[in-house]
C-alpha cells in the first residue's frame, strides 16, 4: 500500500478510500459580508479552495488558492475553522480532507472578474466574485457543502 507521507491517506488499493487534502476560505471584509464566486463546472457558489500540494502546509495552500482564484494577494488575519472529511464521490471512493480557515480582507469592490491562475484544472477559466451576506446563507445554494461551517463565522465577523 502506497501513502502519502504527510497525510497517510492516498492509498492505491482499489476498495480503500482516497484522501485528498483541501483548503476553504471564507474570507469576509469590514462590513461582514462573505466572497463567493460562480464559476464552471458546479452548481451553485463557491468559495475559493483548492488541493493541498506536496510539502506544502494547509495555510500556506489558503494564501496559494486565494491569490490563484480571486486575485486577492493581501489577506489580514487567518484562523482556522474546522477540518472534516467530506465524500465526493462513492465511486471511485474519494473523500476531500477539508481545512476550513477564515480570514479578512480590505476589498472595496463590490463584485469583479478574475481568470484563474496556477497549474490546476481551473486555470484559465473566469470566475465571477460577489459577496453575501453569512446570516443569509440559507437563501443561497452552495456546491461541494461549501457552505458547512459558514455559520461558525458569526462572532468574528460583522454579523447583523
Amino acid at each position: 500500500m502506497e501513502e502519502v507521507a504527510r497525510w497517510g491517506m492516498a492509498t492505491t488499493e482499489t476498495n480503500t478510500p482516497t484522501h485528498v487534502p483541501k483548503v476553504c476560505a471564507y474570507i469576509t471584509r469590514g462590513d461582514g459580508k462573505l466572497l463567493v464566486f460562480e464559476g464552471p463546472g458546479h452548481e451553485g457558489l463557491q468559495v475559493p479552495k483548492g488541493t493541498v500540494e506536496p510539502g506544502e502546509d494547509p495555510r500556506e495552500a489558503l494564501f496559494r488558492e486565494v491569490l490563484e482564484e480571486s486575485g486577492l494577494g493581501a489577506l489580514a488575519s487567518t484562523t482556522h475553522v474546522a477540518t472534516d472529511v467530506w465524500t465526493r464521490r462513492l465511486s471511485p471512493h474519494k473523500r476531500y480532507v477539508r481545512h476550513f480557515y477564515h480570514a479578512t480582507v480590505y476589498e472595496p469592490r463590490d463584485s469583479w472578474e478574475h481568470v484563474v491562475t496556477g497549474e490546476g484544472e481551473e486555470s484559465g477559466e473566469t470566475f465571477e466574485f460577489s459577496w453575501v451576506d453569512p446570516a443569509d446563507v440559507d437563501g443561497h445554494e452552495f456546491a461541494l457543502s461549501l457552505d458547512d461551517y459558514v455559520p461558525a463565522l458569526e462572532g468574528r465577523t460583522a454579523f447583523a
